[in-house]
């Protein structure tokens, strides 16, 4: 699991039908100071995240499990939003 800031979404209209009805966003790596930390990477919004929140994203197994728990190998998600951050304290 890692934050990101979402900086933009992905439109498309042709794509495999495991991912119809789902909102793709942009999402830049921070570090825990909230810098960039990496690489942007498209994500599979499941909380309803908006440009320029901070969030939280998990990768993986665990990514495509949260749409498909029946059949996680099936679906084509490497990463996903699962929580809007409201604050960080780092001490």
């Amino acid at each position: 699991m890692h934050l990101g800031r979402v900086i933009g979404n992905i439109v498309s209209t042709s794509k495999c039908e495991q991912l119809i009805g789902f909102k793709l966003l942009i999402v830049e790596p921070l570090d825990e100071h909230l810098q960039r930390n990496g690489q942007a990477e498209i994500a599979v919004d499941a909380v309803g995240a908006g440009n320029g929140e901070i969030v939280f994203v998990v990768d993986g197994s665990s990514a495509r499990h949260l749409f498909q728990p029946e059949k996680p190998d099936s679906t084509p998600i490497d990463a996903a939003i699962i929580g809007i951050v409201d604050s960080v304290e780092v001490g």
